[in-house]
């Protein structure tokens, strides 16, 4: 082989072995750039665990509270319920009188009771009615054509007010000459009404044929 062809092949060599480093080169600096893109994303992906694991606390946090305020939820119902049971408990010697006209009872309101109820009801009570208070419910009338205020009274014995409200359940309105009196239990306002939505219930109960009831005050059968 000439010099000329020796020489033609080793730089033909150095051209192939110079690119070849070139391609090194750039091989290195894909490399570097893949290197530092992956250091980047494991960093991203860090911060995305990081953001994960704080909204599970988040959540976590969030989900008791939902509990807690659940709880108290069911505890705000319960003592409502206990409330009302007491109140309506306090109510139960007391009973209400619709139809009295206003002044009918005078000055005393206790005698006038005492003397009326046993000839309203057609009953001979014994031991005989005793009142712990009586009075008109609301404002006093101004026209003496609205309807008269109710009157509330306490008796003492329990037996009685349930004896008064069964008499009134039996036969209506109770007659004293042309006066209709109709009787009520006195209830808290939230049995008052649990009560009144019950009563749209009533014509669907009667049409299934289905027996009901309501009783008129804790206590009573």
């Amino acid at each position: 082989m000439s010099e000329d062809t020796q020489g033609a092949s080793m730089d033909r060599i150095l051209q192939e072995i110079s690119a070849v480093g070139r391609k090194l080169e750039g091989m290195d600096t894909a490399m570097s750039a893949l290197t530092a893109e992956t250091r980047s994303m494991r960093l991203e992906i860090a911060g995305f665990q990081s953001q994960i694991s704080g909204l599970d606390h988040r959540v976590a946090a969030v989900e008791s509270q939902v509990v807690l305020q659940t709880d108290r939820d069911q505890e705000l119902l319960y003592l409502r319920s206990k409330l009302t049971d007491l109140e309506d408990r306090s109510r139960r010697n007391n009973i209400c009188f619709l139809g009295f006209p206003e002044g009918i009872e005078g000055t005393d309101i206790l005698s006038y009771l005492r003397d009326t109820l046993p000839k309203l009801a057609d009953i001979t009570f014994d031991p005989p009615l005793e009142f712990q208070r009586a009075h008109r419910l609301g404002l006093k009338r101004q026209n003496g054509k609205d309807r008269p205020r109710p009157i509330i009274a306490c008796l003492l014995r329990h037996e009685q007010v349930h004896q008064l409200l069964q008499l009134s359940r039996r036969q209506g309105p109770l007659r004293l000459g042309p006066l209709e009196i109709r009787l009520s239990a006195d209830f808290s306002k939230e049995t008052a009404d649990r009560r009144r939505a019950f009563l749209s219930l009533r014509p669907r109960l009667r049409h299934l044929d289905v027996k009901f009831g309501l009783l008129n005050q804790p206590g009573c059968g």
